[in-house]
């Protein structure tokens, strides 16, 4: 029985030294495990960074990184060796998501992530106060941060064709240096009030969206001179956009109008108009010109045709005198 003890006493001995041997065995094959990583990643950012540094080019007085058509789905961190650069040119990346570091690029002037795969936008965008022109067309992006507003020198700001976004933060209204707005392509149903509150807004296109009206409140854009609403269900013109006195291109084309309100007779400032493809009431065609080159130039739905238009309509309802007392119509030189 001694003997069988001292047996199993060393055994067990034996068995515990071997097992502290392999755990130390084992943790020294996990520490040169990490190392190899560490290692591999360090060579691996140094790489991305070589070839970043190589993205870079000085064009007008900018550091620009400009990447075209290669496989960049996420931008690693070594990106932050290069803060100085001045603008961002990323197209056709597949890029899935704007980096949360993307705050501590506090001289870029212009962000242009166009044709992505980017689904949102970090909140950390805000803190790009010298951000003149953000540029996200042709995304995945389902809405838009409250804390855009905060990018106080932007001017100009391009959602295009990302076809889910349906509204804006009414905060964006606090961005006074924004001039000119793209949402082309996406849902929405309305012109957002965060716009109706921007009086320095001079360029907006709202075309192929669901807009099915206009507000009552547009004319409160009183320094917009180019408005593009084609492809929309728009059935109806508001009276009161006859008051947007700056306004001088106006897209309607693809919509769902039966009418064109007269007041629009006193827009003398409009030098473009399209309402080609609505179901216009009244068949309205123009005369025939003389001049071969001047009936080439003459937009059978353009402002010309507007003006014929609500002479006709007038001219219907008995108030051709109102018509007549109104400027006369106005040939587009283009």
């Amino acid at each position: 029985m001694a003997e069988t003890a001292v047996c199993l006493g060393t055994f067990t001995a034996v068995k515990t030294l071997w097992e502290v041997r392999i755990h130390k065995i084992n943790e020294e094959l996990q520490k040169e495990k990490e190392f190899r990583q560490r290692l591999l990643l360090v060579w691996e950012e140094r790489a991305a960074l070589a070839k970043l540094k190589e993205k870079v080019i000085n064009e007008g007085g900018r550091a620009i990184l400009r990447i075209e058509e290669e496989e960049w789905k996420t931008l690693p961190s070594c990106l932050l060796k290069l803060i100085h650069l001045q603008e961002w040119q990323l197209h056709r990346t597949s890029l899935q998501k704007i980096p949360q570091f993307i705050g501590r690029f506090q001289s870029l002037v212009v962000l242009d992530l166009s044709r992505n795969l980017i689904e949102s936008v970090p909140k950390e965008i805000g803190q790009l106060t010298s951000l003149q022109e953000l540029l996200l067309s042709y995304n995945r992006i389902k809405s838009v941060p409250k804390e855009i507003s905060n990018c106080i020198s932007l001017e100009r700001l391009e959602l295009a064709v990302n076809r889910s976004i349906c509204d804006l933060p009414p905060q964006l209204s606090d961005l006074k240096k924004l001039s000119h707005i793209d949402l082309c392509m996406n849902q929405f149903t309305t012109i957002p009030s965060a716009l109706l509150n921007m009086p320095h807004l001079e360029w907006l296109d709202m075309g192929g969206n669901k807009l099915q009206e206009l507000p009552d409140k547009i004319d409160r854009m009183k320094n917009l001179h180019t408005l593009w609403l084609q492809r929309n269900e728009i059935n109806c013109l508001p009276e009161t956009i006859c008051n947007m006195k700056n306004l001088s291109t106006l897209v309607l084309s693809n919509n769902k109008l039966k009418d064109i309100p007269a007041c629009m007779k006193d827009m003398t400032n409009l030098r473009f108009v399209n309402f080609r493809d609505n179901p216009l009431e009244l068949e309205v065609t123009l005369p025939l010109c003389e001049d071969t080159e001047e009936e080439e130039q003459q937009e059978m739905f353009g402002i010309d045709f507007m003006h014929m238009y609500i002479q006709e309509s007038l001219k219907k309802t008995g108030n051709l005198e109102s018509c007549t007392s109104g400027p006369p119509p106005i040939i587009n030189p283009n």
